[in-house]
């Protein structure tokens, strides 16, 4: 490839050299503050290392490559000198892709927005030191929440808790407040209400998601995300992820058009091949840039003022993005980078062969973890309450579990995935993100899906034949960790209920449990599917 083609008209000399990062595709970005068209260069690179420094899924590269490209040509289209490295120019790191456009343009100054990954952070500014050129690195204005707020709002407390944060985020951008500046309702969280499931009957119908088929970009980019990475799981042939802002906008309006309104009730229901029910499915979009997070949150404000979605709905959907979104990037940057090492339920186990094939009896993990591999998407509960929990109860080191979420699903950004993995779903952190594991036995799976009815394994039962391996693993789990969880006040009833199992039933589950582990094992050894 030329440098010709790399840079769309290239001014000389270069002033500012604006780094443009995967999952920074916004045009209002506080790198374009300032933007010389006829000094500065935009650069943006596709690197090998970021697809197999874990092994991620096609549907996660292509999602990156097909939006990182639309918005080149985007920013070509307004006649903006684009310098930009495709996976064919065989560049090895994103290091060292920009220290050859550094070597080649020479500017006075890089511009960079702070990147979402503490590691890329600081091999960014080092090249860039190491090269002797001068660093402008911005603040993301895309959120919400600066880290010197963060640190404010956490200086003094003993724990963090995500409730109170978003109170005060509500309260800083007058969302869903009454004329007093109280919350909407007289409530500022409407959760016991969005615990609904479907019963036996299941979903009414349910319309599915606007889709955006490939155009001849995206097919581009899925080609060569086939050749590139043929080893690599998930698949391609459903691919209609939104890729540029306009999709973005339109899959934005179609969720508040027709799902918004039974998202609340039903965001926690599962059901079999129903993979998107009354979900947004923005969370890439947002993660990616292509969507802002006010403009979602404002969007989804005025459905429920204008009469188009009820209170409990609308609160239920903001807070994951006002709340829990911010808050999770928050926590973060706030604990990295020793956060990423946390282990503080001491899981070593490997994670199972299976999550890399969702070939397995358990039908709630076969559904999810299929869907997983097909799509790039699981929801929120299906991640947490289903493979994080799995993960969680069979002892998983949480540095395996973080991988295999973080290579799986379009929407991970280390940032985000991170906290929600290691702190949320598996409780790595010590209570940081959540104030207890969330546990459950099979029983929960099966009133929140239908997973339990196509399923040989029976959700009240701990030991025999059709015991459910969740429910073995739960009390197990309660066994194992007694002594440290009775001192959790949320946990003391879960605790409570171990004084029902005589020795003899307590020996039973930790010997069923324990040959749980060895078969799965034994099954692993006996596999070269897990990369």
């Amino acid at each position: 490839m030329t440098k010709q083609s790399r840079t769309a008209a290239t001014p000389q000399p270069v002033r500012h050299l604006v780094v443009i990062l995967g999952d920074q595709l916004d045009r209002e970005s506080a790198a374009f503050d300032g933007f010389d068209r006829k000094q500065d260069v935009i650069w943006m690179a596709e690197v090998i290392e970021e697809s197999i420094k874990v092994p991620v899924s096609l549907p996660r590269i292509a999602i990156f490559l097909a939006s990182m490209r639309h918005f080149r040509d985007a920013l070509r289209s307004e006649r903006l000198a684009v310098d930009y490295s495709e996976l064919a120019l065989g560049e090895p790191s994103l290091v060292d892709a920009l220290i050859g456009a550094l070597q080649r343009h020479r500017p006075t100054k890089v511009v960079m927005v702070e990147p979402g990954e503490w590691s890329v952070r600081e091999s960014l500014r080092a090249a860039v030191a190491q090269q002797g050129v001068v660093l402008d690195e911005r603040a993301d204005r895309h959120f919400l929440c600066s880290h010197s707020e963060f640190a404010e709002h956490a200086r003094g407390r003993k724990q963090l808790r995500m409730e109170f944060f978003y109170r005060e985020m509500r309260r800083k951008h007058a969302v869903l407040l009454d004329g007093t500046g109280k919350p909407e309702g007289g409530e500022w969280n409407y959760d016991a209400e969005n615990r609904g499931s479907f019963g036996k009957t299941g979903p009414a119908h349910v319309r599915p998601p606007v889709r955006f088929g490939p155009d001849s970009l995206t097919r581009q980019v899925i080609g060569e995300v086939q050749r590139q990475f043929p080893q690599h799981v998930g698949k391609l042939e459903r691919f209609d992820w939104p890729v540029t802002r306009d999709q973005a906008l339109l899959a934005l309006q179609d969720f508040i058009d027709h799902r918004l309104g039974h998202f609340g009730e039903y965001q926690d229901a599962m059901w079999t091949r129903e993979p998107w029910l009354y979900h947004s499915r923005i969370s890439a979009a947002l993660n990616l840039k292509l969507l802002r997070p006010l403009e979602v949150i404002k969007a989804v404000e005025s459905a429920y003022r204008s009469g188009k979605a009820p209170l409990a709905a609308t609160e239920g959907f903001i807070r994951q993005i006002l709340g829990w979104r911010e808050y999770v990037r928050a926590v973060y940057w706030h604990l990295m980078p020793g956060y990423g090492e946390r282990n503080g339920m001491y899981a070593n186990e490997p994670l199972p062969a299976f999550f890399w094939t969702a070939t397995t009896e358990m039908q709630c993990l076969a559904d999810s973890i299929g869907q997983t591999l097909e799509l790039g998407y699981a929801h929120h509960i299906q991640r947490l309450m289903v493979t994080g929990l799995f993960c969680l109860l069979l002892g998983v080191n949480p540095k395996e579990v973080h991988a295999w979420y973080l290579s799986v699903y379009v929407d991970a950004v280390e940032w985000v995935e991170l906290p929600n993995t290691l702190g949320m779903s598996q409780y790595a952190d010590g209570g940081v993100m959540a104030s207890k594991p969330y546990i459950a036995t099979g029983r929960y799976i099966d009133k929140m899906s239908n997973y339990c009815r196509q399923c040989r394994y029976k959700p009240a039962e701990a030991t025999g034949e059709a015991a459910c391996p969740f429910t073995t693993l739960y009390w197990d789990f309660l066994i194992r960790h007694e002594k440290e969880l009775s001192g959790n006040p949320r946990m003391i009833m879960q605790v409570r209920n171990l004084t029902r199992l005589t020795a003899e039933r307590r020996a039973s589950i930790v010997t069923a449990a324990r040959d749980l582990r060895r078969s799965l094992r034994l099954a692993d050894n006996g596999s070269n599917l897990s990369p």
